[in-house]
C-alpha cells in the first residue's frame, strides 16, 4: 500500500492557506435584498389561451441605454450626471423585468395570447418592441420615472410608435421607497401600453 508524503514546509503552509481562505472572497457580496416588479394586473391561475401564430402578440425585450444595462437603480442628479442608488439592486436587468411585467399586464387586460421572442420561433406577425429610455429616480423632483418608446409592428400593415411615461413621488431616495415608486410607475406604463396595443 502506498501513501503520499507531505513534506514539512508544505505541511506548515496548510494552516496559513486555510486561514487565508476565510478572509478572501472569490465573488461579490450578495445584497441583503433585491427589488422586483409585481404586476397589478395578473392572469388568473388555470387560465388557458389559444391562438394562431398570426393572432398571438409577441413582446420583445426592449433596448436600453447603457445606464440601464445592469441591475442598479440610476439617480439623475442633474441634466448631465447620474449616480446609482446605494444598496439598491434589481433581481434582473430592468429590460427583462419590464418585458415580463408588460407581458403579464397585456395578457391580463386584453385576453390576448402573449408570447416572448423565444416562443415565436421567428414566425411572429404581431410584435411589440421598443426602447426603455428611463427607469430610475429623478433627484430634482423626487420622482420615480419610467419612459418607454414602444413600436407596434403588424407584418403587412402599418408600423406605429408611441412614447409612454409615468412618474411617481418617492418618499425617500432609498432602496425600498425607490423600488415601490418604480413598481407603481412601471405598472402605470404597462397599463397604458396594454390599452394601446389592444
Amino acid at each position: 500500500m502506498m501513501f503520499s508524503k507531505i513534506s514539512g514546509p508544505r505541511l506548515y503552509a496548510l494552516p496559513f492557506i486555510m486561514a487565508l481562505g476565510a478572509c478572501v472572497s472569490f465573488g461579490g457580496k450578495a445584497p441583503v435584498s433585491m427589488l422586483v416588479l409585481t404586476a397589478d394586473n395578473v392572469v388568473a391561475a388555470g387560465t388557458a389561451r389559444k391562438a394562431t401564430v398570426a393572432e398571438a402578440l409577441f413582446i420583445q425585450i426592449p433596448q436600453v441605454p447603457r445606464k440601464l444595462d445592469n441591475n442598479r437603480v440610476p439617480v439623475q442628479i442633474d441634466a448631465s450626471s447620474i449616480a446609482y442608488l446605494k444598496d439598491a439592486f434589481w433581481a434582473d436587468k430592468p429590460a427583462r423585468l419590464m418585458q415580463m411585467l408588460l407581458a403579464e399586464t397585456v395578457s391580463a387586460k386584453s385576453g390576448n395570447l402573449v408570447l416572448n421572442e423565444v416562443d415565436a420561433g421567428g414566425k411572429a406577425v404581431r410584435i411589440l418592441s421598443g426602447s426603455l429610455l428611463e427607469f430610475g429616480i429623478d433627484a430634482a423632483t423626487n420622482e420615480a420615472v419610467v419612459v418607454y418608446d414602444v413600436v407596434k409592428i403588424i407584418r403587412g400593415s402599418a408600423t406605429e410608435k408611441r412614447r409612454f411615461e409615468a412618474r411617481r413621488p418617492v418618499t425617500a431616495i432609498a432602496p425600498a421607497a425607490a423600488g415601490a415608486a418604480l413598481n407603481a410607475a412601471a405598472n402605470d406604463v404597462a397599463g397604458q401600453i396594454a390599452d394601446w396595443a389592444g
